[in-house]
């Protein structure tokens, strides 16, 4: 990343705050991924980041992009025209199910009986996977979308219902069972979820299986990566003939391609604790205020310090906040890089939140 450092702070590359992607590394991880899962099938999570120049990148490795509205849709059909896309969400309008079907959406992922009611009173063909939220064990999760009462999927009896209207129309064709259950898991938990999967697909005689993503990325230790050959060799092991599997993976595909870059405005100490107040803010980063965190950022060069300093962002808010008693000396003027911000950024934070100017956006 030593290039997104000099990019950082070329006087001459525009004003900060600034989001910094390396699309270079973004396709070598890319690249890794998809040699590590060999047979199986890999689609882009394009909720995560939808940036045109990280899709266009991971399009040269993926099998397809999953969409989660038809605002989404339509942006990654206009982005990458000839890409397969499969289209989830709890909440589809009967609009959105119409679109999808114009677009040639190759997968409908249906979240409930009622849902599928509506798509097969448009009278069109449609291939569909339907969404299990199955009651398997999962353990300690950063988001739990499954394994008991949630909104998003089917219990078992959801499911069933379903295969009846599907047996009492030829329209609508089921695939195969789609199951998105929990976000945060290691290689070997989450081939211990998908063989619980694999199990209940197989007991219904579904060759088609959507394992969801959700694999483990640690913003409190960057360095520490998904282990994608072990969850690989694990799937080639459990997948049997004639089985399609597929992952649909985004935050552990994008979030380390991309740095949020700022600059200081201001230092001070307020009853005996130092700040830093950083232009930009969490408006522009929401991710370490959405999950609790302290974003992750470059130390540079002889910038430790034994004092600790909290940095917080331009807001009215005390939960402006980025990282806190981060032991680094700053002083106004200067840069700050923060890590990980390639996914669940600057996509899903409060833009218009006190109309401070947007960040620059650039690209190696």
């Amino acid at each position: 990343m030593d290039a997104v450092t000099a990019r950082a702070h070329e006087p001459a590359s525009g004003r900060l705050p600034a989001y910094v992607y390396d699309l270079t590394a973004l396709d070598a991880h890319a690249a890794a991924v998809r040699a590590a899962l060999g047979g199986v099938e890999l689609y882009y999570a394009a909720k995560a980041n939808p940036d045109p120049e990280l899709l266009r990148v991971l399009a040269r490795h993926v099998d397809g992009v999953e969409v989660a509205s038809g605002g989404e849709l339509e942006h990654v059909r206009r982005v990458l025209p000839s890409a397969r896309i499969a289209f989830g969400g709890p909440g589809k309008t009967d609009d959105e199910l119409r679109l999808a079907l114009d677009l040639g959406v190759e997968r409908l992922h249906v979240e409930s009986p009622n849902e599928l009611r509506r798509l097969i009173a448009t009278g069109r063909r449609a291939d569909v996977l339907l969404r299990a939220n199955l009651a398997l064990s999962l353990g300690e999760v950063a988001l739990a979308m499954g394994g008991g009462a949630t909104p998003f999927g089917m219990d078992p009896a959801g499911v069933t219902e379903c295969l009846t209207l599907l047996a009492r129309q030829e329209t609508v064709r089921l695939r195969g069972l789609h199951a998105h259950l929990a976000s945060g898991l290691d290689a070997p938990r989450m081939l211990e979820v998908a063989e619980g999967v694999l199990g209940y697909a197989r007991g219904l005689g579904l060759t088609e299986i959507n394992l969801g993503g959700g694999m483990a990325v640690d913003y409190a230790a960057p360095e520490t990566l998904f282990d994608w050959e072990t969850y690989g060799k694990g799937l080639a092991g459990l997948r049997r003939p004639g089985e399609t599997l597929r992952i649909e993976p985004g935050r552990s595909l994008s979030v380390y391609c991309g740095r949020y870059v700022t600059r200081v405005l201001d230092v001070k100490r307020v009853h005996g604790e130092l700040f830093a107040i950083v232009a930009g803010g969490t408006h522009h980063l929401r991710t370490p205020a959405t999950k609790g965190h302290d974003q992750p950022l470059v130390v540079p060069p002889g910038g430790g310090s034994s004092e600790p300093v909290t940095i917080a962002g331009q807001l009215c808010t005390p939960k402006d906040v980025l990282a806190r008693r981060v032991p680094v000396a700053l002083a106004p003027g200067d840069v700050v890089q923060f890590l990980m911000a390639g996914a669940y950024a600057w996509n899903i934070s409060h833009h218009d939140f006190l109309m401070h100017p947007r960040p620059e956006f650039r690209y190696l």
